[in-house]
């Protein structure tokens, strides 16, 4: 594998790092806040969502500055919305401003979400593109490790300790802006949106170094001519388009509806209603870290070798057992198993729906189209985890929790039927080549 590419691709998956911190930092937070502030169910559930609000616009809007602005200079400014949610967050002195400070950071997350599996696999070849555009969801669960582990460290560090929580993500996302300003722009959206294809040429000489000029020009050739094609060239919201529209929203759907947001934000919590005590909780929610580390890092070594589609099976036949178990524990309240369940929810969904949707969603939409599309399955995965984590509180207060991940079971139970009768697979195809295998001609 080229260097190069492995390099860039890394530098604009670090965006997945800050995500996955500033989405599960909040978990050590959220019982501390809730009591400083006095507040509701109801406002505690705004509080905790608030940043998965910024994330919901910033994934409908992430979209549009990477076809005009492009890519990199997108990639850039992501860093400097998470800069200043992470200091805001940090500094908040009441709940107004610290809503405010996390929503700008959901911005930042809600644009990545679009724009930096959008990069990766642009540049990437596509023997590799799997393993290249799945390091996203690598960073992603490596910040929530990394999260978990801050927020444990930093536990007893006083009545401040939240704020220690929240403000040192500010060291990364200053470090992820750096690197961003070396990055090459993408040359399908040189080629595609600027029309400039000599710029094009020399960031695809970049990634193919050894590649004769035919060759290189060749793939330049293919690019212009997938993105000038009739299918390409309309609007978005067309018949053309009905299969990978449909296939973007469908794994963003059932990605949340699996319950994993709620588990992420919520673990302590989820953890204490079994008897263990909060920084016993806390400490489980290190294991939850770590095991979907581990498991997605498995997942990116098979997604290039079983396939997209083989793994969303691997991963459905785990939501079912393990979540079938956890809602069975709580009717019957052998609450010790939960942990070890949980743990298996964590690696099902690290190996299937985790390694596969920002990869799968990348590589579905023509070149013209493809910020539309990953804006379209972002959009519906932000405002499906928004509205999960925003009422989930209140499910936890109303329902027994077994009713609650009876639910999800039965959810995956959809995936698993909704795999075997539409996904295609996608392993090793070229991008343009994709298209005309979802008969978008």
């Amino acid at each position: 594998m080229n260097g190069r590419i492995f390099f860039w691709s890394l530098t604009s998956a670090l965006a997945g790092f800050l995500f996955g911190f500033d989405t599960v930092v909040i978990s050590g937070a959220e019982k501390t806040i809730q009591a400083l502030w006095g507040l509701s169910p109801e406002v505690h559930g705004i509080a905790m969502a608030s940043a998965l609000y910024g994330t919901v616009v910033g994934s409908l809007i992430g979209g549009w500055p990477a076809d005009r602005f492009g890519r990199k200079s997108t990639l850039l400014w992501i860093g400097v919305l998470y800069l200043i949610g992470a200091v805001g967050s940090a500094l908040a002195t009441n709940v107004s401003t610290f809503i405010a400070a996390r929503v700008i950071g959901g911005l930042g997350i809600g644009i990545s979400t679009v724009v930096a599996p959008m990069y990766i696999s642009e540049i990437a070849p596509p023997k590799h593109r799997g393993r290249l555009t799945g390091m996203f969801q690598f960073n992603i669960v490596f910040g929530i490790v990394v999260a978990y582990v801050s927020n444990w460290l930093l536990a007893g560090a006083g009545e401040n300790a939240w704020r220690w929580m929240l403000g040192v993500a500010a060291f990364p996302s200053l470090l992820y802006t750096l690197f961003c300003i070396g990055l090459p722009e993408s040359p399908r959206w040189l080629i595609s949106k600027k029309g400039d294809r000599q710029a094009a040429l020399t960031v695809l000489q970049r990634t193919q170094p050894d590649a004769p000029k035919e060759e290189i020009a060749a793939d330049a050739d293919e690019i212009a001519a997938a993105s000038t094609e009739a299918a390409s060239s309309g609007t978005f919201w067309t018949a053309r388009l009905r299969k990978p529209i449909l296939l973007a929203f469908l794994i963003a759907f059932f990605n949340q509806l699996s319950g994993i947001n709620a588990i992420l934000y919520f673990a302590p919590r989820i953890f204490e209603l079994t008897g263990l005590g909060a920084k016993t909780a806390l400490l489980q929610s290190i294991g939850i870290g770590v095991t979907n580390l581990v498991f997605t890092f498995v997942g990116l070594w098979l997604i290039d070798r079983l396939g997209r589609r083989t793994l969303l099976y691997i991963g459905s036949f785990g939501y079912i057992a393990s979540l079938g178990l956890v809602a069975w524990a709580f009717f019957t309240q052998h609450y010790s198993i939960v942990p070890v369940c949980i743990f298996g929810f964590i690696a099902a969904h690290a190996v299937g729906q985790g390694a596969v949707i920002w990869v799968f969603i990348s590589e579905i939409f023509p070149n013209r189209h493809r910020a539309e599309g990953q804006t379209l399955g972002s959009f519906t995965h932000w405002i499906f985890a928004a509205a999960l984590t925003t009422f989930f509180p209140k499910m936890v207060a109303v329902f027994p929790p077994g009713y609650i991940f009876s639910f999800f079971t039965f959810m995956m139970m959809l995936q698993l039927l909704w795999v075997s009768t539409m996904v295609p697979e996608t392993k090793g195809v070229p991008l343009e080549q994709i298209q005309h295998q979802l008969g978008i001609d």
